[in-house]
């Protein structure tokens, strides 16, 4: 089945919320993600740090679907695109070289 990688930002407005507010948006999108996995979707979601590990690069997400529609859709759905606190960007990712991490 075809791997898709979603990259995401928060955006400048999402970035003046308060910690606390960014926060609920995020425990959503967690949530979001856990019940996609137990309803046998494959996501695997994070964020990304710097080499102090403190956050501000943005996140990304591995999907495992059946084709782009089905990962832009799902995609669709997270609560922090629902809400419009990233800009994001998705693409079909084709391994070449080495093995895939499970």
């Amino acid at each position: 089945m075809p791997l898709f990688i979603k990259t995401e930002k928060f955006t400048s407005e999402t970035m003046q919320l308060l910690p606390s507010q960014r926060e609920h948006y995020l425990n959503e999108h967690r949530s979001w993600v856990s019940s996609l996995n137990q309803s046998d979707k494959k996501v695997s979601s994070g964020y990304l740090v710097n080499e102090e590990k403190l956050p501000g690069g943005g996140g990304l997400m591995v999907i495992k679907a059946k084709s782009f529609a089905e990962a832009k859709s799902l995609i669709q759905q997270d609560p922090i695109i629902v809400a419009g606190l990233v800009n994001w960007n998705l693409q079909e990712w084709i391994p070449v070289v080495g093995m895939l991490l499970e």
